[in-house]
């Protein structure tokens, strides 16, 4: 089950930051390692910024499928298919599981669920 789908920018986090939220009404939800803005309204509604090189390759939007099983199931199943898998299956110290894929277009997918 697809919880939510969130956009990627990569560029100054400072300057857009202050954009989306004093312009936008954005609120910051997290700013290590990224800056995770959020909706006040309804916080399933983010964009993440990181900077220029934090990823490689970096990921157009992320997708997050819920649980950590979702994640390695969804991983499966692009093995299955022979997808490129960009980014390994890794428990990231920021309390997710994610990995990078290449979709059928060449876009970079961040798959990913929350841990407990």
């Amino acid at each position: 089950m697809v919880s939510r789908i969130i956009p990627y920018l990569v560029g100054d986090a400072s300057a857009a930051k202050s954009f989306y939220v004093d312009v936008l009404g954005l609120e910051v939800a997290m700013e290590d390692p990224v800056v995770c803005l959020r909706s006040p309204d309804d916080p399933a509604a983010q964009l993440i910024i990181s900077p220029p090189g934090m990823e490689n390759p970096e990921p157009r939007f992320g997708i997050d499928v819920g649980e950590p099983d979702a994640v390695d199931a969804a991983h499966a199943e692009c093995m299955r298919r022979g997808l490129h898998i960009v980014y390994p299956l890794t428990n990231e110290p920021w309390g997710v599981r994610r990995f990078f894929v290449e979709d059928p277009t060449g876009v970079v997918i961040n798959v990913l669920a929350h841990l407990s």
